[in-house]
């Protein structure tokens, strides 16, 4: 048999670091042995490549309680001095921006609210500059998510705040990369990771604010199109023709599910925050019939765009975040007969399941981190970190 060459060895060797890296940031705290059995590496190959990434500052272990006798198991977290990603979340009227580390912790975070207008990339900027100056070379990257279509690092448009070809290189410190993705896509990205969808093939996710969005996941690894912008299942014309929607289309899905449908539906003129009248129009629908009605012919649009999409996808899973969920909550038989009426046939009897958020709020800034650590935990990657702490390169 041909012996391995040097390049070779150190290629697999190479392949082990960044496999344990990446299952740290998987599956954080999980034991040294846990790591080396799902990887299949041998004891004396998972001691040599954890020691290596102790000394590269890229993860540590610490003695975890074990509840019985003997010497409490190790488990393996991130490095004290590790890398960080910094995540910047913009919605139709709040910010966040904070800094997480290795395994998905976030170590620092930041709220505020904005009127909705690009301005708001100035203080975010200033945000982002505060943190890199205080994290310094720890700070690998910046990993926005925005409620709009995005491509590269530009909004194309954002149809619930007004933006149209919005680029966010404010938020971009000197040498560092930026990565910008839609909040529903990122959001559905970390559920099919780590939320509800965990553990599933192909999962497709699902979010309302200010119309529909989300993403097809695969294999862990979300379907996003040729230029990013995949995933925007809200201009799917699922909706009524003669109705225009602010993206340009006729009878966007959008329109169908949000606030401004249950506005026309009780009535009403446009509000000028949907998401924030869809909100007031479910707390009434409790006791206002007139309320209910409009949150049910919502919910029910909402279950045939999802049955349309399970007919066409074939997830194994639907999660829901955002609005849908609220919509789910109250007024499940709706949306049920909405679902169940656009499934094809053979479908009906065991449908893809369609379940609630488990990570809520936190998706899209844990979905924007995970995108950036994807990019960071390549040997490009571990290139790079090695030269910004004057390491000498892991072989």
């Amino acid at each position: 048999m041909e012996r391995m060459t040097a390049h070779s060895a150190r290629a697999l060797r190479s392949q082990g670091v960044l496999a344990v890296l990446r299952y740290v940031h998987a599956h954080p705290s999980a034991k040294r042995a846990e790591a080396a059995r799902a990887l299949g590496l041998s004891s004396g190959s998972a001691t040599e490549i954890i020691g290596r990434l102790k000394a590269a500052r890229l993860v540590d272990e610490v003695h975890a309680p074990t509840g019985g006798r003997g010497r409490p198991s190790p488990a393996l977290v991130a490095h004290r001095d590790g890398p960080l990603v910094c995540v910047v979340d913009i919605s139709h009227e709040r910010w966040r921006a904070g800094c997480v580390e290795l395994g998905g912790r976030v170590v620092a975070e930041e709220a505020g609210g904005h009127s909705g207008t690009p301005d708001v990339l100035g203080t975010l900027g200033d945000r982002v500059s505060a943190l890199h100056a205080r994290y310094g070379r720890r700070l690998r990257a910046v990993s926005a998510c925005v409620a709009g279509t995005v491509s590269g690092t530009t909004v194309v448009q954002a149809s619930g705040m007004g933006w149209r070809d919005v680029d966010l290189e404010p938020l971009r410190p000197p040498g560092i990369p930026l990565l910008v993705g839609n909040d529903a896509s990122l959001a559905g990205l970390a559920e099919a990771r780590r939320g509800a969808g965990a553990g599933t093939r192909v999962v497709l996710h699902l979010t309302v604010e200010v119309g529909v969005g989300g993403i097809l996941v695969v294999d862990g690894r979300p379907v996003d199109g040729a230029t990013g912008a995949g995933g925007e299942f809200g201009h799917m014309p699922f909706g009524d023709p003669s109705l225009r929607c602010p993206c340009g289309a006729d009878g966007c899905w959008d329109l169908e599910v949000d606030g401004r449908a249950m506005a026309r539906a009780l009535g009403r003129p446009e509000p000028r925050d949907p998401r924030t009248a869809a909100g007031q129009v479910i707390a009434a629908a409790a006791s206002d019939p007139a309320a209910r009605a409009a949150v049910e012919t919502a919910a029910h649009a909402l279950g045939r765009g999802v049955g349309a999409l399970a007919n066409a996808l074939d997830p194994g899973v639907v999660t829901l975040s955002g609005l849908a969920t609220e919509l789910a909550g109250t007024a499940p038989a709706a949306l049920e007969a909405g679902y169940a009426s656009a499934l094809m046939r053979y479908r009906r009897p065991a449908p893809p399941p369609v379940l609630s958020s488990t990570l809520g709020r936190q998706g899209p800034l844990t979905g924007a981190a995970d995108a950036a650590f994807d990019a960071l935990l390549t040997e490009d990657g571990l290139d790079a970190w090695s030269r910004a702490w004057s390491l000498r390169k892991t072989p």
